[in-house]
């Protein structure tokens, strides 16, 4: 050690506190001071010392301590000869780069020199490659730009920068008073604007959760009807003191703009699309349902609903993304489609989807150019269902429209509802006399016509009395009393009201299972039994309506009698009857009720099934065969694992199907 380097450790001494710094360390140093390099402690500033016991352990005092002494710069013996242009060289180190890099220090045992600010401050595990702190520098050659490349490291100058303001009172210590005021000032601002923009949040997700349009035709400050929304916050103003304050001084952001409402409603949309996401990538399993619909500006787009099983082993139906369609056709409805399977599923995860549910138009369903067989292509396992409950609706509107007497009979009941709407005047007389509204029509849901028949059946005698006021009181123009005698005719006659008392006894089952049918968390098995039961109860409507002498078809009646017979209101009623059983879904495998015969040709019949059987199973017997050969996991093939999987995740049309079929497994292998 060198006499200034002693000269700094005895002031450092004389100035320490000895709570922060131990007499005996200070003996000890001061020891090795008297001793030189030869004595029995190594400097407390050198190169061996700061190695074995590393700053980061070192107490403040020792810490300040070695500031003051500085670098340790002994007297280093490096020689080196080169040769270079058939010229000799010798090279040495000189002590003259401890005065002109003072970070420099020595190090007599490996004979190098290290870097003393990186040496305090270097972080275990980070600067293992840098020789300045592990292994030192001996090789001579280009020093000085070794020192210039290692003064420009990040390493060197954060130690360096440490090393002087290592003592110094803290800068944030120091700020005064105004600085502290302004930060507090500005981080209260701060839980101000998050307070507001979480209250207009709310009202956003108020409007999107009941559906409610946002804005309305006038939304400044003197409109009497600005919209939802803005009615939302006007309300939620005087109870948020906060948020009234807001509304009234804000200038450059309000919240409340068209702007600032599609950006949140996108940020709610991307929000919910990473959640389902997230879900979709820990399900084992996923199928799709998806359907055509034109918005209210008649563009035509596609509903996509993804179902799954989350982590809490719940089924979930998530609504995910209209998706624009250029057109209708096959093509264009599959590539959207599997444009957005691409991002639901990356590569890899295409096993993942194993049911497609659409409805059973030709586009969706084709065998060979349908959608459902465009992204079975490329999606092995998604075996396509149609829905059930679409199925019962077709099945409904089948067995009322086919026949001319009860299509003409369900095309008089819509008019009720239509008579009554078109004047308040009539209106009047019906709350009056009936003291109860008719429900109207539609020609694709059938339970529409299921309402209006209960209502006209359960007030049939104060309907017809309010047609007979109207048509009697003179009241009414000629064009009115005509149409209320109609209906008064039609009421009478013994052809409607039979037809009226058939459809309110097979209602109630019908409506049953289709609401049953419709559910999102649907039980195959109960599913399964409800259709055992909808197909008997329908069987014993049928079967309580006495057969007639006359067998043949309904073509084949008089059609210039005005009246039906006895007999041939039997044989309609058995037909509908046969209608409904004929192509409702069945647990079982005959999908006619023999009684169908009836009213059915043999060899009609017979093709029927023949075409039931083809429809409905086939897909199901070949996926067995090729899960069975396929390599695929164990819970795929036709087990009593796999067919929970399957069953939870598929939609209730597909839940059904698959139960059947795979109760009739067994036999049919």
């Amino acid at each position: 050690m060198t006499g200034r380097q002693c000269q700094r450790l005895v002031q450092s001494v004389s100035s320490l506190d000895s709570d922060s710094y131990p007499a005996d360390a200070l003996e000890q140093r001061m020891a090795s001071c008297a001793g030189g390099v030869s004595g029995p402690l190594s400097p407390p500033n050198s190169v061996q010392e700061l190695i074995s016991n590393p700053f980061e352990r070192r107490s403040l005092g020792d810490k300040q301590l070695l500031k003051d002494l500085g670098p340790d710069q002994p007297d280093l013996n490096i020689s080196q000869q080169a040769r270079e242009k058939n010229k000799t060289y010798q090279r040495g180190f000189s002590r003259s780069w401890y005065t002109r890099k003072e970070w420099l220090t020595g190090c007599k045992q490996v004979n190098a020199v290290f870097c003393f600010p990186c040496l305090l401050f270097k972080q275990p595990g980070t600067d293992t490659m840098c020789p300045w702190t592990v292994t030192g520098v001996n090789y001579m050659k280009h020093l000085s730009e070794k020192i210039k490349k290692h003064e420009c490291m990040k390493l060197h100058m954060t130690s360096t920068f440490k090393l002087a303001m290592l003592g110094k009172a803290n800068i944030a210590a120091k700020l005064d008073q105004g600085y502290k005021i302004s930060l507090k000032k500005h981080n209260e601002e701060v839980d101000k604007n998050r307070h507001v923009l979480s209250k207009i949040i709310d009202c956003v997700a108020f409007c999107g959760g009941f559906d409610l349009a946002l804005r309305g035709h006038d939304e400044t400050d003197t409109s009497d009807n600005p919209g939802v929304f803005r009615g939302l916050v006007n309300l939620l103003a005087p109870l948020d003191s906060v948020l009234e304050e807001h509304l009234e001084t804000a200038t450059v952001f309000k919240g409340t703009s068209k702007t600032v409402q599609n950006e949140l409603l996108d940020c709610m949309l991307s929000v919910c699309k990473d959640y389902i996401l997230e879900e979709v990538k820990n399900a084992s399993y996923i199928s799709i349902q998806a359907d055509e619909t034109t918005d209210i500006s008649t563009h035509c787009q596609l509903v996509l609903v993804l179902r799954y099983i989350d982590p809490h082993n719940n089924v979930q139906e998530r609504f995910f993304e209209f998706i624009p369609l250029q057109s209708a056709n096959a093509d264009t409805v599959a590539t959207a489609v599997m444009e957005m399977l691409g991002t639901i599923l990356p590569d890899g995860q295409q096993g993942k989807l194993i049911a497609q549910a659409y409805d059973g138009a030709a586009v969706m369903r084709g065998a060979k150019g349908g959608v459902q067989r465009k992204v079975k292509d490329v999606y092995s396992s998604a075996h396509y269902i149609h829905c059930y409950a679409h199925q019962l609706n077709l099945i409904m509107q089948q067995a009322t429209s086919h026949i001319p007497k009860i299509r003409t009979f369900f095309s008089d009941l819509g008019g009720f509802a239509a008579f009554f709407s078109r004047s308040f005047k009539r209106t009047a007389i019906l709350d009056q006399v009936v003291a109860n509204r008719l429900p109207g029509t539609s020609k694709t849901r059938w339970n529409f016509h299921s309402r209006a028949v209960n209502t006209v059946y359960e007030h049939k005698e104060n309907i017809l009395r309010c047609f007979q006021t109207i048509r009697d009181s003179g009241d009414f123009d000629p064009i009115t009393v005509r149409e209320a005698g109609g209906f008064v005719r039609m009421m009478e006659d013994d052809v409607s009201s039979f037809f009226l008392t058939l459809f309110h006894k097979s209602m109630p089952h019908v409506d049953m299972l289709f609401s049953q049918l419709q559910k999102r968390n649907i039980d195959s098995v109960y599913i399964t039994g409800l259709i055992k039961r909808f197909t008997s109860s329908i069987q014993t409507i049928r079967d309580s309506i006495p057969s007639g002498e006359n067998s043949g078809s309904v073509q084949q009646l008089p059609t210039k009698r005005r009246g039906l017979g006895h007999e041939e209101q039997q044989l309609l009623a058995r037909e509908v009857c046969d209608t409904i059983l004929r192509d409702s879904p069945s647990p079982n495998t005959s999908s006619a009720p023999p009684s169908c015969k009836e009213t059915c040709s043999s060899s009609t019949a017979e093709h029927s099934l023949k075409q039931r059987w083809k429809q409905l199973w086939k897909p199901t017997l070949d996926w067995t065969r090729q899960s069975s050969r396929r390599n695929c996991p164990s819970s795929m093939k036709m087990t009593s694992s796999g067919l929970a999987v399957v069953l939870l995740l598929c939609s209730s049309s597909l839940l059904t199907t698959i139960s059947r079929r795979h109760s009739q497994r067994l036999s049919v292998f």
